[in-house]
Order: C-alpha cells, then structure tokens, then sequence
C-alpha cells in the first residue's frame, strides 16, 4: 500500500468494515459497494495516486482535494459531493482555534478524505467501524463526521466562554492594564473560530436541502441537529466576543477614571500650593526691604499665614464641591 494512503476501508453495511491494501484500495473504490480511503496530503505520492486512481472522476475532484488553503464549503458534482470541514485543532502543542481542515470527495460508493493534520473526528469514525458501531453508507457517514466534529468543539467553547467570565470577574474587583492582554486574547480566539463556525452553519444547511440520492431523511435530520448546534455555537462565539469588547469598554473606563482622579488631586495640590509658592517666591528674592527680615517672629508670623491660606482654600474648595 502507499504511504500517502493512511488507510483504507471496506464497508460491509452493517457498522463494520475490513481493511483494504494495494489495488484491492482502486477496485473497491470502483465498486458499486462503498469504500473509503483517507489520504495524507503532505505525501509527495498523493497527487499521483489521485489522479491516477480516480481518473474516471471528474478532474477538478483531485485538484480541489490537495488545494493548500481550503474554507468550509460543499460543491454538488453530478451525484456526488466536495466537503471540505475544519475541526477543532486538538493535537500536541497545538492551538484549538487553528482548526484542522478535512477535505472529502463522498458519493454513494465511495468516500475519499484527505487531510493535513492529524483529525480526531476520523480516528473516531475508524474505531467505530472496527468495533461494527461505525457508518453503514456514505450519509451516516457524513452525518456521524459532523457530529463528532462539533462534539469535540463543546468543551472548547465552555473554556473560552469560562476565561470570559473570569476576566470579567477580575476586572470588576481589580482593574489592571495588564488585563488587556487576556480578554484581546478571548476575542481573537473568538473572532477565528466563528470565521470556520459561521460557513460550516451554511455547509450542514446546504447538505440538509441538497437532492443528493444516497442523503435520506433520517440523515438530514441528523444534519439538521447538527445544524442546530452550530447554530448555537455561533451564536455564543457572537455573545463571546461581544462580551469581550464590553469588558475591555470597561476596563477602559476604570482606568480612564482612575488617571482622571489622580490627575484630580495633583490638580487640587497644585492649586492649594501656587499661591503659597508664590509668596515664598517673593519674599525669597535676595533684595533689600523685605518685610521682617529683622523680626525674631517674622518666620513663625509667615508659617502662620500660609497656614491660614491654605485653610481658606480649603474652605472655598468644599464649597465649590472640588473635593
């Protein structure tokens, strides 16, 4: 078997399958029973193998499957369907908002996915398969493949929806600059799943109303579950990231506030002190006939009246409602 093909699959219709290898991979995929191959896209023998194996599908097919840059979307091709998905990035050292594209050529007889980066949701279904518990046709397949994608992204958004809160908990009781950093990391993370969240919402819904043969109503009614939950992850990544510029609205605030008292009081400062700076100014200039420059009492009589000055202006001020 080649080393682009990670593994390959014949369905027995029952939630089993057997394991394929070499040509038994193309005649099966040829058959009127459905197969499945996944394919990894970073292997140099990828191309080939596509173009040679499914030469009887239209070209485009092949050229659309290891296309580098990929969003959510699916294009009807005669019976058949171009899928292409991203799920949660939960791979070592990984960030879940780099989400991991699976791309899929699926129609009633055969099922080809290619990937780039390891995908949870296929291992998934190749367990389930295994155990006899898998998909019995290419729409349970589908339908099976979104759920568990969007399964696994549930706990993800209740951790970001987690961080949110306790941002905005921590801001309310002790406002900091430095939590600026924290909630422009919450919106970011917020603002990129829902750019891949927001097309697949439109992908499930095309597939729900789509005329493809082998989706049935039983799996359009699982899409239409699984419509339902994006839907609402959509929405909460909205609320997220909304939430997320209230806070940083607020934080703003507080510490606008914050800057604007303590400007406050060095400005009160100032102007109780101006004054007295001005007479101490002016009796300190080094010049003949300054009054009680001969006077024992002249200092302490000085003290006095800046003291009485300073008590005046506290007076005003409260009246003035400065402080």
């Amino acid at each position: 078997m080649s080393e682009a093909i990670l593994f390959a699959y014949d369905f027995d219709g029952k939630g089993g399958a057997k394991p394929l290898a070499g040509d038994a991979i193309s005649e099966q995929l040829k058959a009127k029973e459905i197969a499945w191959v996944h394919l990894d896209a970073n292997h140099p023998d990828t191309r080939g193998w596509l173009e040679r194996e499914i030469a009887y599908l239209d070209p485009f097919i092949a050229e659309a499957l290891l296309a580098e840059e990929t969003s959510p979307r699916v294009t009807e091709i005669n019976d058949g369907a171009l899928l292409f998905l991203r799920g949660v990035n939960l791979n070592e050292d990984a960030d879940p908002e780099d989400m991991v594209s699976i791309r899929l050529w699926i129609d009633a007889n055969r099922i080809i996915s290619v990937r780039r980066r390891r995908l949870q949701a296929v291992r998934d279904i190749e367990g389930k398969l295994l155990e006899g518990k898998g998909p019995k046709d290419a729409g349970e397949f589908i339908a099976q493949l979104v759920a568990k994608m969007f399964n696994r992204f549930e706990p993800v958004l209740a951790a970001l929806d987690e961080a949110t809160d306790n941002i905005e908990e921590e801001v309310l009781e002790t406002a900091s600059a430095d939590q600026r950093g924290g909630i422009v990391s919450v919106r970011k993370q917020a603002i990129v799943f829902r750019r891949y969240m927001s097309p697949q919402r439109d992908v499930i819904m095309q597939l729900y109303g789509s005329e493809l043969p082998w989706l049935n109503q039983p799996h359009r009614r699982h899409l239409q579950e699984s419509f339902s939950r994006v839907k609402r992850y959509v929405d909460d990544l909205d609320a997220i990231r909304e939430r997320a510029q209230v806070i940083k609205d607020e934080l703003a605030a507080i510490l606008s506030d914050r800057l604007n008292k303590n400007m406050y009081v060095l400005s009160v400062i100032a102007a109780i002190f101006l004054p007295l700076g001005f007479l101490t100014g002016l009796l300190g200039i080094n010049l003949g006939g300054i009054p009680g420059a001969e006077n024992d009492y002249a200092f302490a009589i000085f003290g006095g009246i800046l003291a009485v000055i300073v008590a005046v202006q506290i007076v005003i001020f409260k009246k003035l409602k400065w402080f």
